[in-house]
């Protein structure tokens, strides 16, 4: 999954989500790629991949955070500029999930998100 990501109003993602998510299951922060998402909840990062040329199929990956070995966030400095996350999972040498952040996409919350969750 690679490109350029944008913050997604969980208020609006909540309710299109609220099917696959567990009772005590809530958003924390979502992002959109072109017709993709990067979901991240309190128990998983779910992977939104729309298929085909209509994107009227789409796969739901759940990611759970016991299965991110490690995550980078690579940019200019610590500041929010044009950065990029990669997510390694279990068993895997390359990072399995890149994800683009332009300037203001604010990938310090993506990342604190993981942080909070795979590092505990």
């Amino acid at each position: 999954m690679m490109g350029h990501a944008s913050e997604v109003s969980i208020e609006k993602i909540t309710k299109k989500f609220q099917p696959i998510l567990l009772e005590n299951e809530h958003i924390e922060k979502a992002f959109r790629l072109i017709r993709d998402m990067l979901v991240f909840t309190n128990k998983r990062l779910i992977l939104v991949n729309k298929q085909g040329v209509t994107g009227s199929k789409t796969d739901y990956q759940s990611v759970p955070y016991g299965s991110i070995k490690m995550f980078s966030k690579e940019s200019a400095g610590i500041a929010d500029l044009d950065a990029e996350l990669k997510i390694w999972l279990t068993g895997e040498t390359e990072p399995t999930i890149r994800q683009d952040f332009k300037k203001g996409d604010n990938i310090n919350e993506a990342y604190r998100v993981l942080s909070k969750y795979v590092l505990q």
